[in-house]
């Protein structure tokens, strides 16, 4: 018996080796997943570890709820570990022969149900914080309007005239040197840096989810519902994600790209964007046209 509990025991010590090695990684900044960026701002990287790096304020809120559950698990993990061995080692047959037959013990199981409590409120305090933060806009400079459609994304700018466009995955024989597989897309959503964008969300076929990683902004568009967050972006670049909703057999294939500019150019392509999504909003309504008549005939 004894040959079996320090054979388990050794292995307990080679998982925990394991398990430092894996915390020393997740608590390390980035260093992986800045290594591979290929060009690209807030996209999956190779090989990368921890979550993507924040590029607005509401990021940087789940980055700060993330590493303080981390610690909390991590310092909940080592105590059990370490009681683990403790019992192992002190109540072992060889130490004690004759084993006790407490059954009961007032002091101990206060504290196990108290601590538990305890843990619990330090995590549900920030975490209900966090949730309201992220759900309600802050004196939100724009607003967007994002319908999922199968599958690909619409976009609307009501603040900016009230254009609109879709915006759809690029196939991978069309990619241009620079491009991202399964990310890039033709037409992407512009905002300007430094404002706080309200996004309005709803569906028009299925369930979908307007999920980036990098802006910390995931929200459901519901047919037939209007849902609401909002996110900012305080550098320039280009951040990537993904419908993360099974909305059906192309669900994966539904790449979202933010790209953030200076005010100046935002204030360009809004006007170049006016007239550009108006001359093919009136192309696709004279085409709707001639099908309607063709049909009447």
């Amino acid at each position: 018996m004894q040959g079996v509990i320090e054979r388990w025991f050794g292995k307990a010590s080679g998982l925990a080796a394991a398990a430092l090695l894996v915390l020393a990684c997740v608590f390390s900044e980035p260093a992986l997943a800045q290594t591979a960026q290929s060009g690209a701002v807030g996209a999956p990287t190779p090989w990368g570890v921890d979550l993507q790096p924040a590029a607005g304020p509401v990021k940087e809120a789940i980055h700060d709820f993330n590493t303080l559950v981390l610690w909390i698990i991590a310092i909940i993990t080592l105590f059990v570990l370490v009681l683990l061995a403790y019992v192992v080692w002190r109540f072992r047959e060889t130490a004690n022969p004759t084993p006790s037959r407490t059954s009961h013990n007032t002091t101990l199981e206060i504290a196990w149900t108290v601590v538990p409590v305890l843990i619990l409120l330090i995590i549900a305090i920030p975490s209900f914080r966090l949730i309201y933060y992220q759900d309600a806009p802050r004196e939100a400079d724009m607003t967007i309007s994002v319908q999922g459609r199968q599958w690909y994304w619409n976009y609307t700018y009501p603040d900016h005239g009230g254009f609109q466009f879709d915006s759809r995955p690029i196939p991978d024989d069309e990619l241009q040197p620079g491009q991202m597989r399964n990310l890039a897309v033709d037409e992407p959503l512009v905002v300007p840096v430094g404002s706080n964008v309200r996004v309005l969300t709803t569906g028009q076929d299925v369930i979908h989810s307007f999920f980036v990683p990098a802006l910390g902004v995931q929200k459901y568009t519901i047919p037939g519902r209007t849902l609401e967050t909002w996110f900012r972006v305080d550098r320039e670049g280009t951040f990537y994600g993904q419908c993360n909703q099974i909305c059906g057999t192309n669900h994966w294939f539904m790449p979202i790209a933010v790209k953030a500019v200076a005010e100046a150019e935002f204030r360009s392509w809004v006007e170049e964007a006016k007239q550009k999504y108006a001359q093919a909003d009136d192309g696709a309504a004279a085409r709707q046209v001639q099908v309607a008549g063709a049909a009447a005939r």
